[in-house]
């Protein structure tokens, strides 16, 4: 029974989509398939880890009868790249074996039956729904990703906070360390609602989403929220807890802020990095009228030293930080100057992008 006759790259691009969610090794071994469905002419491929739930769909030539099976969704992935990029592709169905023909290659992969295959239950009513353009929900991630927490005990930080709220659109991230805060204005008016989007669907969603302006479907339910763009749908459940109020957070008055170049901190903390250890990643910045020392050492009693001009006339500031919290947010701006706003050493750092309220990072001192 012929599932899919079509060109390799047709092919090709749905499991791309699809597998990026597949786990390797599973305590259910059935999700490390994909469920192929065939209905007239149209073939949709699902995946999910139980979390999280990928589904898109192709169009193909010719009917025939309603066809579903599931197959090992790495084998197959390998399989279609190292085929040529010429030639077509088929995929047929007999005694609960799935066989991959493209000219004078063949393969044999055994299948499990859809039934079995689990799929996410969708939440019956969403209170919440919005569209964005891919390009700005891209961007909201993109600002805050590198701040969401690791495996932390903490599970609430180990994702995304997504928050409508009149006419915005905001993005939140922090590990406890640091915090990035980034919004949007929409056309749209919303009643304030707070979600926690767990961070691998965080990770998905940014290699999925596009910089174009087709709009992203969102449906926020209690424990799920569903995104629907170009001809994929992703349902992912929500992490349950309480984050922390962003809005304590972020400091509020420091008189001591300066603007100076994005790309010439970003070179100047990297140097200073070089000197750190695995251990002990903390640089020191001694902060004058006129200038910012930025120093680091390491236990072999080597160090880095160098100096900047800043256009600065407050206190004096001496203050450590773990260079990669600075790293991470430097290397992911895209503008040309950063304002920086101290308080004192025991003060956590506000980094902002002149000229914007759109954006805000705030980083904890370390002891140096």
């Amino acid at each position: 029974m012929q599932l899919v006759k079509t060109s390799r790259d047709t092919l090709l691009r749905p499991l791309q989509i699809v597998s990026g969610i597949v786990e390797r090794r599973h305590t259910l071994p059935i999700l490390a398939n994909i469920l192929i469905r065939k209905e007239g002419d149209t073939v949709s491929f699902l995946s999910t880890d139980i979390e999280v739930q990928i589904t898109t769909h192709i169009k193909v030539e010719g009917g025939g009868e309603a066809v579903a099976t599931t197959v090992a969704a790495r084998k197959l992935l390998d399989i279609l790249r190292a085929l040529p990029e010429s030639g077509d592709v088929s995929l047929t169905m007999a005694n609960k074996r799935m066989t991959v023909q493209s000219g004078k290659s063949r393969f044999a992969l055994q299948t499990l039956a859809a039934e079995e295959f689990p799929t996410v239950t969708q939440a019956e009513h969403y209170s919440a729904q919005l569209s964005l353009p891919q390009k700005t929900l891209k961007h909201l991630f993109n600002m805050v990703h590198f701040s969401m927490a690791q495996q932390d005990i903490r599970y609430y930080l180990n994702g995304l906070l997504l928050v409508v709220d009149g006419k915005h659109v905001i993005a939140v991230a922090t590990d406890g360390h640091r915090l990035a805060f980034c919004q949007v204005e929409t056309d749209q008016e919303f009643t304030r609602q707070e979600v926690i989007i767990p961070r691998k669907t965080i990770i998905e969603l940014q290699r999925l989403l596009e910089d174009t302006d087709e709009l992203v479907h969102i449906d926020i339910a209690t424990n799920q929220v569903k995104l629907k763009f170009a001809d994929i749908e992703l349902i992912s459940k929500l992490v349950e807890g309480k984050f922390p109020d962003y809005t304590r957070v972020v400091p509020k008055g420091y008189k001591n802020n300066f603007t100076l170049g994005r790309d010439q901190l970003l070179r100047s903390l990297q140097r200073a990095a070089i000197m750190t250890s695995d251990k002990f990643k903390g640089v020191r910045c001694i902060v004058t009228p006129g200038s910012m020392k930025v120093s680091s050492t390491n236990a072999d009693q080597e160090e880095s030293v160098e100096e900047i001009e800043i256009d600065y006339g407050g206190d004096s500031v001496d203050i450590g930080f773990n260079v990669t919290y600075l790293l991470d947010v430097l290397n992911n701006l895209k503008c040309d100057q950063v304002n920086v706003a101290l308080g004192d050493a025991n003060s956590s750092a506000l980094i902002t992008i002149p000229d914007n309220a759109d954006f805000k990072y705030v980083v904890m001192p370390m002891r140096i």
